[in-house]
This record gives structure tokens, sequence and C-alpha cells, in this order.
């Protein structure tokens, strides 16, 4: 036996006087220890850390609404101080700090931790990575959907006890109108044992609720049918549903949850993931934390930034940029291992069941719940029924009592005390003590309101409404039918729309265009985290629209089906590769093919101007264009305005961005740029006053960078090249097309003329000569305002790259034009 007094030294109890020293007991200390343990085990379960499967809600919280609705504090009322509301609560029904209170009140305000939040809050109350201000700055007030679980509470719906000093009582459960446990879900640590319920949606839970009323033996398969699985508060995606319904079968399971991800072009040159929603109870500032420890740990790749957007009026928008050349689903695979954007739920629905905690499944949890309904419903019946009784009794005995009226005045006046009158008017009329007592309360002007036929009406209609409530009670499927009617009422008042989606597999963002298996590795084994160096295609459009094709499109020369826009270049490119942006400043730029957006839908229809604006892609100078595109390992040929041609080597600086492929003069630019590596190739010059002139790519020799070209192009005076281009020897069909303007027109007449002509017919000339005429033009035109030859047949575009309508049937060399029904502002080759 352990005892107090372990030491040999005298204890202060040896010096106390006898009497005193009579009353000590020995006691066992592993015995009271194990008691007293247990007592506070019991106390931290039944009082504190468990729900109650009914209501859904531990004591604290019960008491904090109960509180709420008995100080009046309804959503149509004002916001009053929290730590009011907390005063309250702890001074009457709660025996613990402040703090605890208060943050149990906090957490029923939270919108990102309950599906269905129960206080309406006012100021701080917090987010998932911060904590709420103090009680005295805030406010707090009943939400709507409290109501609906302390609705009846004065109509003997539930049992009453008293408070910790016996001064107060308070509901020892809420009479819930629905299952608030399943919908807000719960967690809590008890000693030995802890609760942690994910939240449904209410609509959902309400109509298994319903299923179950209606059919008391339904099965658990039944139920799931309505409720598929939990609705988390900030959404996101549930991965893997197995762990859920090992939940609903036997209380515990697990499954997985990941934020609501897409992948964008956060900027011209750069993709990025975009996160609107997150796991449950992860904030933004978690993520962007873990983000870059990874990356500073070197456990994540493929991450350049992470920018938090988030704002009250847009949302969560947490927007990762990823460097160029990481595939984007490989980065996101990572993110999800090793940062809080996939989080695990454990499921362990631990519950109180009549005092006892118990480990429930979905159809345990729904059928405590609906029977703690139905005795609501029922008790509530019974209470309206007795009230009703009641008043039919006194109704009865006002109209007995105003058929003479004179002789009840009579007999209360004559009467010397109030049980005298009572008992005359018993025997007199023949109504019972209560019906006499509520006689001698009424004021004589209450005598004034009373008619025989309002008397009559009101007792017909308590007749009814008594028979109603009998009915009730007498027929189970009557109750029955009542609390599933209510029950829908709740769901359409306060449900909405699911929030979280329900996947059964892993399902990746994004185009499955990008998700590339590694060299050498099978697919469906894993995505290869840097995009592969495959073959692709480079689109500059007439609009002026960027793009490259996805990498697994076959490189046909070139590539069609590309709808509205025509094509200004076309070059042949890898994915890691470069390629050159050649200026009207004679201004060569190196570009990444990495970073031009690419083309997801490419293998249907797609629109060129689903790419990137050249002048949101490039840093162009004041008045200078951009020409074209050309592969930076190939002879280009480009000629200016002023009639000058250059072939150039292909010898461009390895350290440099930029660089000069031309020396021009003053007042001059590039107007067009192809690719020419045979010598049998047609350099093509067409000038404003109607010339064309062709000569082959063999009489110009390649220069160097520095060089500034030869003499192509006889201009005469005031004259201009207005198109430069190759036609392939190669070529089957090429044409010539030719927009010329007239500078005044009459009303309601188009001023622009267009000729479509085969290139064939245009005979070759020697270089530096002033070519053949290629548009005889019409009385009052002043030129040519537009000119291309190339691959036929061409496709004419507005500015915008809405096609334009060409003339069907070729016109003559030397000949004019016809009238244009509409504005042509680009022509390029008609792929597709």
């Amino acid at each position: 036996m352990a005892r107090r007094r372990a030491s040999t030294r005298p204890s202060p109890a040896d010096e106390l006087p006898a009497d005193f020293r009579e009353n000590i007991v020995d006691i066992d200390v592993t015995s009271e220890m194990r008691t007293s343990f247990l007592e506070y085990s019991y106390s931290v379960i039944y009082s504190r850390a468990l729900p109650d499967a009914r209501d859904g809600l531990k004591p604290v919280q019960r008491r904090i609404l109960f509180m709420m609705d008995r100080m009046g504090l309804r959503p149509d009322r004002g916001h009053v101080k929290s730590a009011r509301v907390v005063g309250e609560v702890m001074g009457k029904l709660h025996p613990h700090g402040d703090s605890a209170i208060y943050d149990a009140m906090v957490r029923l305000a939270q919108p990102f931790a309950m599906r269905l939040p129960l206080v309406d809050g006012h100021g701080n109350f917090g987010s998932v990575d911060d904590g709420p201000a103090a009680s005295r700055y805030t406010e707090a007030r009943m939400a709507p959907a409290a109501l609906a679980l302390t609705a009846d509470l004065d109509e003997d719906v539930v049992d009453f006890v008293p408070n910790y000093d016996n001064q107060f009582s308070q509901p020892g459960v809420l009479p819930a109108a629905y299952p608030n446990l399943l919908v807000n879900g719960s967690s809590g640590i008890a000693v030995g044992m802890a609760t942690n319920m994910a939240p449904h949606n209410l609509r959902e839970v309400v109509a298994a609720a319903r299923h179950l009323v209606e059919h008391p033996e339904a099965t658990l398969e039944e139920l799931i049918r309505f409720v598929p699985g939990p609705d988390l508060p900030s959404g996101g995606r549930i991965v893997g549903l197995d762990g859920i319904k090992d939940a609903y079968r036997t209380g515990r399971g697990s499954f997985r949850t990941r934020a609501k991800v897409s992948i964008e072009q956060v900027t011209p040159r750069k993709q990025g993931i975009v996160v609107t929603e997150l796991p449950y109870m992860v904030g933004p500032e978690k993520v962007t934390e873990k983000i870059k420890e990874a990356v500073q740990a070197k456990k994540l790749q493929g991450v350049s930034d992470v920018v938090d957007l988030t704002d009250r009026r847009n949302g969560l928008r947490l927007v990762i940029e990823l460097k160029n050349g990481f595939n984007p689903q490989a980065v996101l695979q990572q993110l999800y291992k090793h940062t809080p954007m996939e989080d695990s739920f454990g499921i362990n629905n631990v519950a109180l069941v009549d005092g006892q905690p118990r480990t429930m499944g979905l159809l345990e949890l729904l059928q405590v719940y609906v029977e703690h309904r139905l005795s609501v419903v029922r008790r509530r019946t019974g209470f309206r029924l007795g009230k009703k009784r009641d008043r039919l009794h006194l109704v009865e005995g006002l109209l007995v009592a105003i058929l003479d009226i004179d002789e009840v005045i009579r007999i209360v006046r004559d009467s010397d005390e109030t049980a005298v009158a009572r008992d005359r008017l018993v025997e007199a009329f023949g109504l019972s003590r209560t019906q006499a007592e509520h006689i001698l309360e009424l004021r004589l002007r209450q005598l004034t309101k009373f008619s025989r036929v309002e008397l009559e009406q009101e007792q017909e209609r308590l007749r009814r409404e008594i028979g109603e409530l009998e009915e009730v009670l007498a027929s189970d499927a009557r109750l029955r039918a009542l609390v599933s009617a209510e029950l829908a009422e709740v769901a359409a008042a306060h449900g909405d729309d699911r929030r979280t989606e329900l996947l059964e597999a892993e399902a990746l963002p994004g185009p499955a265009a990008a998700v590339l298996p590694e060299p050498g590795r099978r697919a469906g084994a894993g995505l290869a985290l840097e995009i592969a160096d495959d073959p692709c295609w480079v689109l500059l459009s007439t609009s002026g629209q960027l793009a490259r094709t996805s990498v697994q499109v076959p490189l046909v020369d070139p590539p069609r089906r590309v709808k509205h826009d025509a094509l200004t270049s076309a070059v042949r490119a890898t994915a890691r590769g470069e390629i050159g942006a050649l200026t009207s400043a004679g201004r060569m730029v190196r570009v990444q093919v990495m970073d031009v957006p690419v083309l997801t839908a490419f293998e249907g229809t797609p629109k060129l101007g689903d790419g990137v604006p050249v002048k949101d892609f490039l840093t162009l100078a004041r008045g200078e264009r951009l020409v074209g595109l050309a592969p930076l390992g190939a002879v280009l040929a480009l000629g200016t305005r002023r009639g000058v041609v250059k072939r150039v080597n292909p010898d461009h600086p390895l350290n440099r961005e930029d660089w000069e492929v031309i020396g021009l003069k003053d007042g001059d630019e590039v107007v067009g740029l192809a690719e020419s590596a045979a010598d049998d190739d047609a350099l093509v010059l067409i000038s404003r006053e109607g010339k064309l002139l062709h000569f082959p790519a063999g009489s110009v020799r390649p220069q160097g960078r520095t060089a500034g070209g030869v003499a192509g192009m006889k201009l005469s005076p005031g004259d201009e090249v207005v198109f430069f281009g190759v036609v392939r020897a190669a070529d089957e069909t090429p044409v010539v097309v030719t927009v010329a303007r007239a500078g005044e027109v009459l009303p309601g007449m188009s001023p622009y003329s267009v000729k479509v002509t085969p290139f064939a017919e245009y005979p070759p000339k020697g270089r530096a000569t002033g070519g053949v005429r290629a548009h005889r033009f019409l009385k009052g035109e002043t030129g040519l305002v537009l000119a291309w030859a190339g691959h036929g047949p061409a496709k004419a575009v507005s500015a915008t790259g809405v096609a334009r309508a060409l003339p069907v049937e070729h016109g003559r060399r030397d000949g004019s034009g016809v009238p244009l029904e509409q504005v042509i502002d680009a022509v390029g080759p008609a792929y597709g």
C-alpha cells in the first residue's frame, strides 16, 4: 500500500490535535489516480470534446446558440459585441474560460470551417492562415441556419437540464431541424478517443434523411446514392472514393483532397498553375511557404515564382508561375507531393448516443437523427395539442357565459369574494373551475371584444386543428410525412449546390497532348518533368498572333486546318529550339520556341487568335513592326521598301538576343522575309505603282550580316516596294494578288479593287530592272495598297483575321481589278 506519508520524518499532521489526527484516512494512490483520471476523462468526453449525434453540437456550441436565442440575437436584429455573448454564456451556462467560448463561437462563424455557418459574424473572424480579432472588437448574431436548430424550444420538444450551479436551465439537446452533424462535421480530441467528421452538402444529406424517414428499412447503398461523398466548404477535389465508402460503412476511413487548379498562360512568355480552391482548412499562405521551402530544398523544380492574388471580390487565386521547358502536369504532381495542395482527411465518426460515445457509419448517424427528429415533432405536436385543447375549453366556457352575460355580471357583483363568485358561476352555468377562473380574470372592457360568431368560428378552427394534431399523433405515417416535409423546407431555404468535385480516379488538368512520358519510360508510368525537344511549327498570323503547334501535331508542310486567319510565317522548329523574328528595322530577335504559347486545340480546328499578340511578346521600338519569322540556320532572303534585296548567310551570334541582318539606309525599312535555300527560287518584288519583278535567287550572292544588300528593283521617283517574298520552284499553283485604292469615289461605290493572277503569267526579268505591269489602274485609283505572291490559293482576311472573299476567276496580268465588297487588310496562303 502506498501512503501519503511516505517519509519517516514527522508530518505536519502529527503536530495537529488528537481529534484532528483521528480524521486522517490513508488511501491507495494508485486507486485514487485511477478514479480521478476516469472522472476527468468522462468530463472531457461528455462535457467538452464530443458532439451529440442528434444535433451535432458540443456542449459549448449548444450553449452559445441557446444563449443567443434567449438574448434575441436573430438575423433580423442588429449585431452585438461578441464579448457580451461570451460573458452571458460563461456566467450562466458554461463553467470554463472565455477564450474557449469565443474560439467555439468564432468557428461557428467561419465559412471556410463550417459548410453552413451558424453565427453571423461582423468584423475580423479570422482566416485559414490568421486568427480572429479579440471578442471586444467583433460583433455577432445568429445566422439563419441557426434558427432551424433552435426552433420550437419553448414547446417542450426537448428536455432541459440544470446549469452548473442549478440557477438556470439549458436544453440537453437542440431540436435540430436538419442533420447538423453531417452537414457541418465536427472535430475534437477527448481522453483516449477523438472525432473527425467531414462536412456534407445540406441538400444531399436532407434527401438521404427524407428517404430514411419514408423507408425506415433503407440500406446503406440506397443512402449513398443521395450522399456520394463529403462537400467541403473550401471546394477542391476529392480523389478516390473507396475510403469514403469505408467510412460510410464502418465509421472510419480516409480520402485525399486536392486543390482545384487550371493551367493558364499567365504572361505572354510563361505558363502557370492557377489555384482557385484549396483543400479543407489549408490557406494560401501555408501553401506559398511550403512551395518556397521545397524549392530551396531542391525537392521542387520548374517553379519560378508564386503570386497570391486572393481578394474578397474574386476569391482565392494563387498563381504559381512555371519555368519554360517544364511540363505543367509534372510540376503539378510535385506540388501535390511536397505541398499541402494535396492533403489527407481521416474520417472518425465518433459521437455521443444516449450519453455513450459510439463510432457510426452513415446509416447509423441518419437513424439517430431521424429518431430524434421524430421525437421532437411528436412532443411538439403533443404540446400544441394540449394548448389547443386548453384554449378550446376556455372558448366553450366563454360561449356559455356570453349567452347570459348579464347574469354573469350580477353573480360577480353580488359575490363578496372571488372564491364565492367562482363557485356560483360553476353551479349556475355548469362550468369547470378553469373556465370560471378565466371569466373572472377578464376585464370588463374585454367583454366588448367578444361576439358569439367570433367565438364560434374560433371554436370550429380549434376543433379542426385538434383533429389534425390527433391524426399526426395517432398515425406514424402522418408523423413521418410531416418530418419529411419540414426537412424539405429547410433544404430549400438553406441549401446550395455542391462545391467539392468527386473523382473516382486521378485526373490531370489541361490538354492531354501535353502529358508526355519521359524518354524510355512506358506510357502511364509517370510524367517527364521537362518537355521533350520534339518537332513543332511556330506560326505568325497576318493579324499579329504568335503561337506554336502542339509537339504531337504531325509536321505536314506547312500545317493545315488553321481556321479564319492567314499565315505570314510558318517556321519548322523544335520545342526546345530557337528561331528568329525579323523587324522592319532590319533587327533579328532571338526567340525561344518554348516561350511561344501552344495551340493546344490544333488537332481540332483552332483559330490563330488563340495565340498571343506580337506586341505583348516582343519589345519593339516606336514605328518598328514584326515582318516575319525565320529559322536561324537557313539562308534568308529579304527585301526593303526602296527595292534593295539581300540573301543572308546563317551566321548569327550565339551570345546575343538581337542583331542586325542588313545595313539600311536612312528612311528605308524591311518589307518582306522568306527562307531561300535554292538558287532557282524566285525573288518577287511588287511596287506601289503596280509593277512586279521576279528573278532567280541565284543571281543574288549570300552576304554577311553587316552588308547592305544589292539593288533588286528599279523604282521610279515616288514609287516604293509594298511586297517582297519568295516563290519556290516546287510551288505548283503560285498566284499574285494585288489590291488598288481610289482617291475619290462616288457615294455607294467601293474605293478598292482586287485582282488575282497566276504567277506564271509574269515573265522573269533581270535584277535591278523595273519589272512588268501587274495591275492596270482604273480612273481615280492612286496605286496598290496591298500585294502578295506565293503558294495558292490565296486567302484574304481583315485586320482581326476574319476571312474575306477573293475573285474566283483569274484576271489578266496587265488587267484591272474588280470592286471589293469588303475591305482586305492582309493576304496569305490558304492553308486548310
